[in-house]
């Protein structure tokens, strides 16, 4: 007699229900057949259904209507992850380069949103500076990482790494957007800390200046069930 399987985890939810969505409100802003918007329609409210049973305090309703307004028509309505952009910062002793987030109290290497107009890599000098009070150079690219799927957001969204020089300027927290920032060795990481089982030993590795080929997530098969 076979094992029965194991039931689906929370997270296996999170990102099923993100791929429903995504294909659901998509397939409305490219269609106007009737039947094929009443069927993805009912993929989106099945959709919401998962979310809530993977994060309870949603409301199904008030999800479904929420992904509705986001429905646009043919290409600005195609469903895409969002993104950010990581800076990984290192100076002469091998620390790296931590804020502390002052809405969370979370300490993580300075990141943002991809902000349109500015060339990844421009977005991640951006940050640095207006996080840390540092001007800094990019080495080079570190590697790309999916979100949903590693579980350290809860939206899709893919983070791109970059490795940086510090150049000048003077070490300061942005007043509005840190509580403080500083530079910390691999075994003396501020707490609480986000992930870093997930990225410490690529980060410090890349501020070591030791040579690594750029992450990025391998595929999956299939890439719905298969393991991250």
């Amino acid at each position: 007699m076979s094992a029965r399987p194991e039931p689906p985890s929370e997270h296996d939810l999170l990102r099923w229900s993100e791929t429903l969505s995504a294909l659901a409100r998509t397939g409305l802003a490219f269609t106007d057949n009737l039947y094929e918007r009443e069927r993805f329609e009912e993929v989106l409210s099945v959709a919401a259904d998962i979310r809530v049973k993977a994060d309870t305090p949603y409301d199904a309703e008030r999800l479904l209507a929420e992904w509705t307004k986001t429905v646009g028509q043919g290409v600005p309505g195609y469903v895409t992850p969002k993104a950010t952009v990581a800076a990984l910062v290192g100076n002469d002793e091998g620390e790296l380069l931590m804020v502390q987030r002052a809405d969370s109290g979370i300490w993580l290497y300075p990141t943002g949103w991809a902000d349109v107009g500015y060339s990844p890599a421009e977005v991640a000098v951006k940050e640095v500076q207006e996080e840390a009070g540092l001007e800094t150079e990019v080495v080079r690219l570190v590697g790309v990482m999916d979100g949903l799927r590693l579980g350290f957001t809860r939206i899709p969204l893919y983070s791109i790494l970059f490795h940086l020089r510090v150049t000048g300027g003077e070490l300061r927290p942005h007043p509005l957007e840190c509580e403080a920032v500083g530079f910390f060795a691999e075994d003396a990481l501020p707490q609480p800390v986000a992930g870093p089982e997930r990225w410490k030993g690529l980060a410090f590795a890349a501020v070591r200046g030791e040579p690594i080929e750029p992450y990025f997530d391998s595929p999956r098969t299939p890439p719905w069930q298969g393991e991250p």
